[in-house]
């Protein structure tokens, strides 16, 4: 009880909720960190997996290239980034820890989108161009709309592991929450680890909350999953049996 104890004066300490090196400061430079990665990695991998799904050429061997490169250490690719000072002290670490995270973040987003595009029903496809649409029209009407889903759930797996991981971008000095977690083992402050690692859980928490009410804002409601205790129509069982 005594730890808990000492966790708890730590988050009531005024002096770790105000400063550069503040709770809410410190949560904001990780959460845009996490942003720009994502946003990187959506427009590269989520672009390139639109076009090979699209295409049907090339997409497997992408796809098995991207995922090689999650046998990549983060901890070592920021290793290697740190040891040059032309990227390790550009924008204080952040771009050692944008490539690095990048390259965690892309597999996930090109996989779902790849795989989003090419399970698009072929008759599906074949009814819009039977319609007079364009391929390009096909891409943006009824292609990208349907592989939304996917696309989401890549999106939401790779800011996940970002989150996460991008606690180790103090290693760059980065100042995050990871700030916390290196400081408090480096110091054998066992309370101010545990603070920024519940700190970091809860940002991710927050997150993968926001990106699923995203995924089903944007899924089209006939690809939508009932919510339970409602039946397909989206009514309640009463209404159910009212309409048998």
């Amino acid at each position: 009880m005594h730890f808990f104890d000492e966790v708890f004066h730590w988050f009531t300490t005024a002096s770790n909720w105000s400063g550069s090196n503040g709770i809410p400061e410190l949560f904001l430079r990780q959460a845009e960190l996490a942003i720009a990665v994502v946003i990187g990695t959506l427009i590269v991998g989520g672009g390139l997996g639109v076009v090979l799904g699209h295409t049907g050429r090339g997409g497997l061997v992408a796809v098995n290239a991207a995922n090689a490169f999650r046998a990549v250490p983060t901890l070592a690719l920021l290793t290697l980034l740190a040891i040059q000072p032309s990227i390790s002290l550009t924008w204080g670490g952040f771009l050692a820890s944008w490539l690095a995270l990048s390259i965690l973040a892309i597999p996930p987003i090109l996989t779902n989108t790849y795989v989003g595009m090419r399970e698009v029903d072929a008759d599906v496809r074949d009814a819009a161009k039977a319609m007079g649409l364009t391929g390009g029209e096909v891409l943006r009407r009824v292609e990208v709309p349907l592989a939304l889903p996917f696309v989401m759930t890549g999106v939401r797996t790779a800011s996940i592991e970002v989150v996460a991981t991008s606690t180790l971008a103090a290693f760059v000095s980065y100042t995050d929450l990871g700030t916390y977690v290196i400081a408090g083992l480096n110091t054998g402050d066992n309370v101010e680890a545990f603070c920024g690692a519940v700190l970091v859980a809860a940002l991710a928490g927050i997150v993968a909350v926001a990106l699923g009410v995203a995924q089903r804002a944007l899924t089209p409601l006939p690809m939508r999953r009932p919510r339970a205790g409602r039946g397909p129509l989206g009514g309640g069982t009463r209404e159910l049996a009212t309409l048998d």
